[in-house]
């Protein structure tokens, strides 16, 4: 009897053993699966990532990898601060928010009752515009690329905001279109500014990282701050880490830094609401809506999307070499932060996997080989034009389509890989793809270029046959100026191709398209001429301004 005691003691031991060892690595086995993810890269004498897994307002996750200052050999860890980009937008959307929870502002306010300076465009911009990117204003890092600066120089926030509203012309009507734009926060942040008597930084800290105990994090407006315990960002240059110099000091678009462990706090919050209610949080959420009804993936500093079933909010960024991106799954109170100083981390090639990790028995499963209508193919095939000057031609061959950039060699063609009757993936790029506009079977007319969580839509164009011997590059020559960004570039000819110089950029090499149209590095210009048909300027055409005039000074 003893025996038959102490046996099934032994057994139950063993039971309650193997229950507790099965529960806890059944309870374990995401966060193995995490480290295995990780356990892939190489962080020996380089940069690398901090990550934080929230599940049920509780961090289940949370390391650093990598070095944070590769002269000082500083280790990444959860509470090392990285200038987190355009997540910064997150907060500057909640501060307008909370300022018209207090009275102060509306979202649907003309933004010149706040910034009288803005040129009447002779249609209303509201606060809801700038937030969530149907505005039309032209982007600042685009203007500040034309007048020649650089992440590495030293340019204010107060010579974005006059650059910004210097501008006389908008790329489309206020609410006709979504177009990402950082002007629109940098705007945002002005006005927080204005409304309350404090700087943006001084209002962040007062009413968003005090009150939620953020103690690492803070908006930096002046490049000399001294950040403790930051990580500088790094690139590969021939097989070397170079620093990526970052110093404009531009807040509301970018220019938070934060750690992953503030930023669990911040995403905490919007469950916990220690600060903010539904109501903003809603606002935050919501899509936006253009003026035709049309409903657009972004809120209010928030992007919206479904991965495997799953309805996601996120928001991703990017500043010389940060990387960074917070993801919330809400009903499942699930979130995942990623901070990272070199763009040889993606943060795409992290989130979801974890996101799978973690949901996998939510998510949504497609287990049967999709079959494609190949009859359809002959339907993409044509130019399109993505950006000014940047044109995608789309062939096909059997049951293959082909991506060649115009001016490439048919040698730089890249096969896409179909993985939908209307998408394509492009295997250049991580986390690349081209959809195209459904059309039963007639010619598409535009088609959609996904690069990470952006979207550039590109129209089909038609590209007419000209003689390239009768373009005269002689009458090109000459100073032009715009007084919208007080610059000024001279066009020359150089080795029989026409060159674009300017004080600060370096030289763009300008290739006939069209008649009258030239496309380079630095955009597209299409050329002006009087009713004599003499040249008196030109259009210039690039990522983030539609159209944008040069005059010219002179014929020399």
């Amino acid at each position: 009897m003893k025996t038959t005691y102490s046996l099934l003691f032994i057994l139950l031991l063993f039971q309650c053993s193997y229950v507790n060892s099965q529960t806890k690595n059944s309870k374990e086995n995401p966060s193995d699966k995490v480290d295995a993810l990780i356990a892939k890269y190489n962080f020996k004498n380089g940069p690398g990532f901090s990550v934080a897994v929230i599940k049920n307002g509780a961090i289940v996750y949370k390391k650093g990898f990598g070095i944070a200052n590769l002269e000082y050999g500083t280790p990444i860890t959860p509470t090392t601060v990285f200038q987190i980009a355009s997540v910064s937008k997150q907060f500057t959307a909640f501060a307008i928010l909370l300022l018209e929870q207090e009275g102060k502002l509306s979202l649907e306010d003309d933004i010149r009752k706040y910034l009288p300076e803005m040129v009447d465009y002779g249609h209303k911009i509201t606060l809801r515009n700038l937030a969530n990117h149907t505005s039309g204003i032209r982007d600042n890092t685009a203007l500040a690329n034309l007048i020649g600066t650089n992440e590495a120089d030293l340019l204010s926030n107060e010579q974005a905001v006059k650059l910004i509203t210097s501008q006389k012309g908008l790329n489309f009507i206020p609410g006709e279109e979504y177009e990402y734009c950082n002007s629109g926060y940098i705007l945002l942040a002005e006005i927080v500014k204005r409304i309350s008597g404090q700087s943006f930084a001084d209002f962040a800290k007062a009413k968003i990282f005090n009150p939620l105990k953020m103690k690492n994090s803070q908006v930096v407006d002046d490049p000399e701050t001294i950040i403790k315990n930051r990580a500088y960002s790094y690139h590969k240059y021939n097989n070397i880490y170079c620093k990526s110099i970052l110093n404009h000091s531009f807040v509301g678009s970018t220019n938070l830094n934060t750690t992953t462990e503030d930023l669990c706090l911040w995403t905490m919050n919007f469950e916990k609401k220690n600060i903010g209610n539904d109501a903003i949080f809603n606002k935050m959420k919501e899509k936006g809506k253009l003026n035709n009804g049309e409903l657009i993936p972004y809120g209010l500093g928030i992007e919206n999307r479904t991965y495997k079933g799953l309805n996601v909010l996120f928001h991703g960024g990017g500043d010389a070499d940060y990387g960074s991106y917070i993801l919330r799954i809400p009903e499942h109170n699930f979130s995942v932060v990623f901070l990272c100083n070199s763009h040889l981390f993606h943060p795409l090639d992290f989130v979801y996997n974890i996101v799978d990790f973690y949901l996998n028995d939510k998510e949504t499963k497609t287990n049967s080989k999709p079959i494609f209508d190949q009859n359809l193919l002959k339907s993409f095939v044509g130019d399109y034009e993505v950006f000014p000057g940047y044109i995608v031609s789309i062939s096909k061959e059997n049951d293959t389509l082909f991506h060649l950039a115009k001016g490439d060699t048919i040698s730089n063609r890249v096969k896409l890989i179909q993985t939908g009757d209307y998408e394509f993936t492009y295997p250049n790029l991580p986390h690349s793809k081209f959809v195209f506009n459904k059309t039963n079977g007639q010619i598409t007319e535009f088609l959609k270029w996904h690069i990470s969580d952006f979207s550039y839509k590109g129209k089909r164009i038609e590209i007419k046959e000209f003689d390239t011997e009768k373009i005269n590059l002689n009458e090109l020559v000459g100073l032009y100026y715009n007084a919208e960004l007080n610059t000024t570039y001279k066009f020359i000819i150089k080795e029989n191709n026409l060159i674009a110089t300017h004080s600060r950029n370096s030289d763009a090499i300008f290739t006939a398209f069209q008649p009258d149209l030239f496309v380079s590095n630095l955009g597209e210009i299409e050329v002006i001429r009087n009713e004599q048909n003499k040249v008196i300027g030109f259009y210039l055409m690039t990522q983030g301004i539609r159209k944008i005039k040069f005059e010219k000074m002179n014929d020399k």
